[in-house]
């Protein structure tokens, strides 16, 4: 079984496999067969592992859950908390699930049309809610990887989930960050952010009636855009029915803006949401308060250099408010 292994330095947790990779396997992987021969095409269903959930109609699939086919966190066991020396690790306990976007392999969800993103955002939402009554995780985190570029292994449109079993040390960051703006000016960040940037309005890209983005004020990644709900909302799980329309429209129509300015060029995005409180209830008293769930839209245009990667320090080819221009004239 798979580890995680805690950094005493840094406080983050990484996941080590238990078959180590030789020198020679760290090529670059190619992308999976095309067409008919793509396992996660129609057709193909009993070779994958077995159905998690899925959204049916007209007597065909439109989206499904499945296990991954290769799992870093396993849904079986306990934690198993134990010490070697100074350091602390843990079995790999969580789950890794993929989200086949589409019934079609050339085929992003938006490009099928609103409702079929509504189907995906849906799903989204219900596995999330699904995996937090279980005790044992911490996160549950829905990403997108989309090209080879930005660490996708499949050609054909997915998505996946990854619940793990300790809040990833971004995460924490962005929760205690808020958490003390909070503290201070007894206001939610995220809900200042999106009334300065209303005010300003140089950064706005697109504004729905229930959602906003722009192009963030101090991003890592040019282009990089962020969607909030206007209402004040911790977890993304609770995100009602009307809502729900038109955050797929809001998403289909950022997605579309950003093909149309840079290509197919990869890209990720994530859903930051609150943590699971059912294990520690008590600890996240304040969270409804003080954070405010949202979505990182980052095309992968450059190679972070070794000042980045080393210093976390970012330089912007493009500024936020060119990023955003381009975006609003798509």
């Amino acid at each position: 079984m798979h580890e995680l292994r805690k950094d005493p330095l840094l406080c983050r947790w990484v996941a080590v496999t238990s078959e180590s990779k030789s020198p020679g396997e760290y090529c670059l992987p190619e992308e999976r067969s095309e067409g008919t021969a793509c396992v996660l095409c129609p057709g193909r269903e009993r070779e994958t592992p077995p159905e998690i959930a899925a959204i049916r109609e007209g007597g065909r699939w439109w989206t499904r859950v499945i296990p991954n086919f290769r799992p870093v966190l396993h849904v079986e066991g306990d934690l198993g908390r134990r010490g070697l020396g100074m350091y602390d690790r843990m079995n790999s306990v969580g789950a890794n699930e993929i989200i086949i976007d589409s019934p079609e392999h050339d085929k992003q969800p938006e490009d099928i049309g609103i409702e079929q993103v509504r189907r995906i955002v849906r799903l989204y939402r219900d596995r999330v809610a699904d995996l937090e009554k279980d005790s044992r995780l911490r996160y549950i985190l829905i990403f997108k990887n989309s090209g080879k570029g930005a660490g996708a292994i499949y050609s054909h449109p997915h998505s996946e989930v990854m619940a793990t079993p300790v809040i990833p040390k971004l995460i924490k960051e962005e929760l205690d960050g808020a958490k003390q703006y909070y503290a201070y000016k007894e206001r939610c960040i995220f809900c200042d952010i999106m009334r300065e940037e209303s005010r300003n309005g140089e950064r706005v890209v697109f504004e729905t009636r229930d959602f906003f983005s722009f192009s963030p004020f101090a991003p890592k990644f040019p282009f990089e855009t962020w969607i909030l709900p206007k209402s004040h909302s911790c977890a993304f799980q609770q995100t009602g029915e009307s809502e729900m329309e038109d955050l797929s429209l809001m998403f289909c129509t950022v997605l579309k803006k950003m093909r149309a300015i840079l290509g197919d060029s990869p890209y990720n995005y994530f859903f930051h949401t609150a943590p699971n409180r059912i294990p520690r209830r008590d600890h996240w008293h304040t969270l409804g308060d003080d954070f405010h769930w949202h979505i990182e839209i980052v095309p992968r245009l450059l190679m972070t250099s070794g000042f980045e990667q080393g210093s976390d320090f970012y330089v912007l080819t493009t500024s936020p408010e060119d990023a955003a221009k381009y975006l609003r004239e798509a």
